[in-house]
């Protein structure tokens, strides 16, 4: 459900490139020494979005410098880590945790058990690190995963469980920008699970697997129904992300609406 955000390379300054490349490393570089090669893998463009967004508003110390990578053994590449890079790196395994659970629950795929259980330590750190962030999106991905057997069709309700998860990761401390980076995480958690359904939408019904969508993708105006619903989605991110007056380049990053999107 995540891999949507990415970078906006036609658009993107070289500058904007290099800063975008060093918190991506420190990311990585965080993962794999906080939680080993298996943390490392993964991994998301996504969190490198928050990680800028976060850094971007609170402006916390950013320590720079190099690091070797296996996927480029010659030179050493730069980075850049803060506190942010911490935070995103413990969400991206409490998130990879609970979805390699609901995988296995609902398709009984040993790899995902198997992968749980190598995060499974390290996740039961996370709960107590953070306990009542933790709690609320495992509840939330509860409740997503009880409607998703269900067959529950309202797209609203559906994208908006996840909108809360993405409001709970978001939500970095309970401050002056809370609110307001609340809101942005619901629209774009929405946003990702909308465009991540359309993706899916036919694949899912050949398979007989869940899809909100699966009742009505075929019927006519469905592709202008669906953009409309994710500009209106990112039309109230933007709406947020503005209150912020910070000085972002939220260029650096490119969200596709369907019809830029390609089926998987």
């Amino acid at each position: 459900m995540f891999g949507y955000i990415v970078m906006n390379k036609p658009e993107i300054k070289m500058k904007d490139f290099d800063m975008y490349r060093t918190f991506y490393c420190g990311l990585c570089r965080e993962l794999r020494e906080k939680y080993g090669i298996s943390g490392q893998i993964t991994l998301s463009y996504d969190m490198t979005f928050v990680i800028m967004l976060l850094s971007g508003l609170y402006e916390p110390k950013t320590y720079k410098g190099t690091t070797r990578c296996i996927l480029h053994p010659m030179r050493k590449q730069p980075v850049r880590k803060n506190v942010m890079t911490e935070y995103c790196a413990d969400m991206n395994i409490l998130l990879t945790y609970y979805k390699c659970l609901d995988d296995w629950n609902d398709d009984r795929k040993y790899v995902k058990l198997g992968y749980a259980r190598l995060l499974e330590g390290k996740n039961n750190r996370l709960l107590k690190l953070y306990p009542d962030k933790a709690k609320r999106i495992v509840e939330l991905l509860d409740e997503l995963s009880a409607l998703e057997k269900q067959g529950e069709t309202d797209i609203d309700r559906m994208s908006g469980i996840f909108g809360h998860i993405m409001e709970e990761i978001l939500a970095y401390r309970q401050d002056e920008w809370e609110k307001s980076l609340r809101r942005i995480g619901f629209y774009l958690g929405k946003f990702i699970y909308l465009l991540d359904a359309y993706d899916d939408v036919e694949e899912d019904v050949k398979n007989k697997d869940y899809n909100p969508f699966a009742e009505k993708y075929t019927m006519e105006g469905f592709e202008g129904e669906v953009r409309q619903i994710l500009m209106m989605m990112m039309a109230e991110n933007s709406r947020s992300f503005l209150l912020l007056n910070m000085g972002i380049f939220f260029g650096t990053f490119y969200i596709p609406v369907c019809g830029a999107a390609s089926r998987k």
